[in-house]
């Protein structure tokens, strides 16, 4: 429902009974807040039971409470500043032992990552990436580091690999300029979600090169850019953007591919070590004995 699930709480906020608009006032005002509390604690916040929870987002059009939460996560996700991030993070970690809850948050995130990702999506991406004529990549802010290092790895397999890495939304077009049919661009981008990145997937989509997305959810605007979507539980660990589950489905989409060209690889690897040796690029084990 994302925005509209307001405007339905709003609509039916007569209908609803004394306990009921509690819950929706609360949520019309604490939208962002709301997003991120379990049912019972919810129903604590406005002095209702949980069942009573769990009966407002029945009567609102959810099976259940996890749903209409997912709806309010992905309604806020992209409009949090980082000040309210981190409100939010405040809120939902206080003073918990921080270290295991924001590595157990990880952990959850890579098993629903897991559960959900179409494999014939991924599939679909691997085969494409495999056949294009050039492969283009971009990821822009926190989505850079993940940018650079799908374009590390793809640079040791593939020798038509292009990393845009500019922050001019002109030299961007520019470094786009020849992309065409037979070209991939693989645009990575999670909430916020980043404009530049958006438009370089509409203008390789109109230059009619294939476009593969990296990203959070099918609602992204990446996704509806994309002839294929590749879909990564991230969140935010207060104004940080988490980033664990994109980080391994990039790792496993590394791994499909190397193991299609695993002869070439071989061949690219022994010329590397052969490189690094003679330059000394790595500390030799002995040498720290």
């Amino acid at each position: 429902m994302n925005r509209d699930l307001l405007s339905v709480i709003d609509e039916k906020m007569p209908s609803f009974s004394k306990g009921q608009k509690r819950i929706a006032q609360y949520i019309l005002v604490h939208y962002d807040k709301a997003a991120f509390m379990t049912a019972s604690r919810l129903g604590a916040t406005v002095g209702v039971s949980e069942s009573t929870v769990v009966r407002f987002a029945s009567e609102v059009g959810y099976e259940g409470y996890p749903q209409l939460q997912r709806s309010l996560q992905e309604m806020i996700r992209n409009k949090l500043t980082a000040v309210q991030r981190m409100e939010v993070t405040n809120d939902q970690l206080g003073n918990t032992d921080i270290l295991t809850k924001v590595l157990s948050l990880d952990i959850e995130k890579i098993r629903k990552t897991l559960e959900e990702t179409s494999k014939e999506d991924f599939g679909k991406a691997v085969e494409t990436l495999l056949q294009a004529r050039n492969i283009y990549v971009i990821g822009v802010r926190s989505s850079a580091a993940l940018a650079s290092f799908i374009g590390f790895y793809f640079n040791l397999i593939f020798d038509n690999v292009r990393f845009i890495n500019t922050t001019s939304v002109s030299e961007m077009f520019e470094s786009m300029l020849r992309i065409s049919q037979g070209d991939v661009l693989l645009g990575i981008s999670f909430p916020r979600y980043s404009k530049r990145t958006v438009r370089a997937l509409e203008y390789a989509r109109d230059n009619g090169a294939k476009v593969l997305a990296i990203t959070d959810s099918m609602d992204s605007p990446l996704a509806q850019c994309a002839d294929c979507t590749l879909v990564a539980r991230s969140d935010m660990a207060s104004f940080v953007d988490s980033l664990v589950a994109p980080l391994s489905l990039i790792n496993a989409l590394i791994v499909a591919i190397g193991l299609k060209r695993s002869e070439q690889i071989s061949e690219t690897f022994a010329k590397l070590e052969r490189i690094w040796d003679e330059y000394d690029v790595y500390e030799k084990s002995d040498e720290l004995a």
